[in-house]
């Protein structure tokens, strides 16, 4: 079964919503420049009011490990999902020693894999080498920018990221797509993508930081007709 993720939950009300309409999990933004960042404090007292078996993922934007394990504790999260710049070829990503038992979810900007060739195949050889399958639980594969790293509302060309997508997946690792995703247009990137999960935050909304409840129910059911049509 697709993985589904309503991420930029700011209210109890949005969160109640995805819960009811069958989501896996629920996204807090602790990234200031967002529209749909919302305070720790407050993230705490809705993830308190959910589900026990429901994801609680916090995404953070460049942050360290130590600064994202603190905010989990927190808030009570179990998972984090952290937005980064790959390095230039040749240099190593930053130190990543996570001691929390918590998911792990990395997101990886597709503009960087039609920049140069081969450039992920590299990154994937050295994350094997590094033992990153121990930490991370999954690649998410974003239409982020470095001025809006997320949310951004546009999609990405799924066809010409087959290769990427085969890439993460040959690797061994779990493989979301995130990134313009819509109920009508969902069902789409799972065909071409096979993703094992998805992500969607500006898709279904009525405005930055406020769900419209029939998109969140139509996304989801979106995804699992895809799952029966498969």
């Amino acid at each position: 079964m697709t993985w589904v993720k309503i991420c930029g939950i700011t209210n109890l009300e949005d969160a109640l919503t995805a819960v009811e309409a069958g989501a896996d999990a629920l996204g807090f933004v602790f990234y200031e420049k967002s529209p749909r960042n919302v305070d720790p404090e407050a993230a705490g007292e809705i993830a308190a009011r959910l589900p026990v078996q429901l994801e609680k993922v916090g995404v953070f934007v460049n942050e360290s490990f130590e600064h994202m394990e603190s905010v989990a504790r927190d808030v009570g999260l179990t998972a984090i999902q952290l937005h980064m710049e790959m390095p230039p070829l040749g240099e190593k990503q930053q130190e990543m020693k996570p001691t929390e038992k918590l998911k792990r979810y990395i997101v990886l900007p597709v503009r960087h894999f039609f920049d140069e060739e081969g450039r992920f195949d590299s990154f994937a050889m050295s994350a094997r080498e590094d033992e990153t399958d121990k930490w991370v639980s999954a690649f998410f594969l974003d239409s982020g920018t470095p001025e809006k790293v997320g949310g951004t509302g546009r999609t990405f060309d799924w066809q010409a990221a087959v290769p990427v997508a085969e890439v993460i997946q040959r690797a061994g690792f779990s493989l979301v797509v995130a990134g313009g995703l819509t109920p009508t247009n969902v069902a789409e990137a799972i065909r071409v993508l096979t993703p094992w999960g998805v992500d969607v935050s500006s898709g279904v909304e009525l405005k930055p930081g406020k769900k419209d409840p029939e998109k969140v129910r139509a996304f989801v059911a979106a995804v699992r007709q895809a799952e029966r049509v498969a």
